[in-house]
């Protein structure tokens, strides 16, 4: 979460908390409708809102079975950007609405069984934001006041809290990578709040989804509206 989304949360959040009071609560579906998907990946993770501008979605994961898609996990009530789905940047918090591989995962803590590569992080791991550098939207390794970028448009993973305890990397704006489209998307541990455009969920729930997970079967993750 860079710090410049870190920001616009607090207001986003705060006209979220507006609407539930004034009975605009955010519904939750649970439907079991079938992946959209017809790409080459068998595993996919489905997160569905059913609005734009909804802060949580309906998270699903499915695997191919022949020529169907059969559920393994959820579904579960997954939280997402706070300003909702659609187009990403570094200057909004929303989810991006799209198709994305999830190739790689990382955390605080100690592996929790998945099979897909996994870094452990202290404080010398980053993700960076900062839009003018070269190495935006990578992860970088560098002791805490010596990075060769701006360090307060970056993310400190290893001083993130709980919140990345485990995580798997959404691959949005990587290949190629566009200045200010957006950094720093991943599927982390949720604590029942908006987030700065990440999907998040339980950490149990994220426990069994990176467990699940197998890089051999090329899995995504489809974030969009109903």
């Amino acid at each position: 979460m860079p710090a410049s989304r870190r920001r616009l949360r607090i207001a986003a959040v705060a006209t979220v908390l507006v609407a539930a009071a004034s009975g605009c609560a955010q519904r939750h579906s649970e439907s079991d409708e079938q992946p959209a998907y017809t790409g080459p990946a068998d595993q996919v993770i489905t997160v569905v809102s059913d609005a734009p501008t909804d802060t949580s979605a309906t998270l699903t994961a499915w695997d191919r079975v022949g020529t169907h898609w059969v559920r393994a996990i959820g579904p579960l009530r997954a939280d997402g950007g706070a300003q909702g789905i659609g187009a990403a940047s570094e200057s909004a918090t929303r989810s991006p609405a799209g198709i994305w591989p999830l190739t790689e995962a990382f955390g605080i803590a100690a592996d929790n069984g998945t099979r897909l590569p996994y870094r452990r992080v202290t404080t010398a791991d980053w993700w960076v934001s900062d839009t003018a550098s070269r190495y935006y939207n990578t992860h970088y390794m560098c002791a805490p006041g010596s990075c060769p970028f701006d360090e307060s448009a970056g993310e400190d993973l290893g001083a993130a809290g709980p919140a990345y305890d485990h995580a798997v990397v959404i691959d949005y704006n990587r290949s190629p990578v566009v200045p200010a489209a957006g950094s720093a998307y991943f599927l982390h541990v949720g604590d029942g709040h908006p987030t700065a455009g990440c999907v998040a969920v339980p950490a149990s729930d994220l426990d069994a989804l990176m467990r699940w997970l197998d890089p051999a079967r090329e899995p995504v993750i489809d974030i969009t509206v109903r």
